[in-house]
């Protein structure tokens, strides 16, 4: 069985863009990336259960790190990004 994990932008400036992540029945994880530093920092996590919150956030990071190689510079995050495990 495959499992898709939602990122959807909610904010992004010229330091930071903050991304809602989790399944599709329940984004409420948030994430932070910092353009400048370069860093993911987890705000939320998606549940209480430490071990579901570590694949989604691991499956979040992956897709985002993966935009990133693909992003060319000045350009902007996307809305929304799918990844499918």
């Amino acid at each position: 069985m495959a499992i898709s994990v939602a990122l959807v932008k909610e904010k992004e400036d010229e330091e930071v863009v903050i991304y809602r992540y989790g399944p599709f029945d329940r984004v409420q994880g948030r994430l932070e990336y910092n353009k400048k530093s370069r860093l993911l920092y987890q705000l939320n996590p998606v549940s209480e259960k430490n071990e579901e919150d570590h694949f989604y956030y691991r499956r979040a990071g992956q897709r985002l790190a993966r935009e990133l190689r693909e992003m060319k510079d000045g350009s902007n995050f996307p809305d929304e990004m799918v990844h499918f495990a």
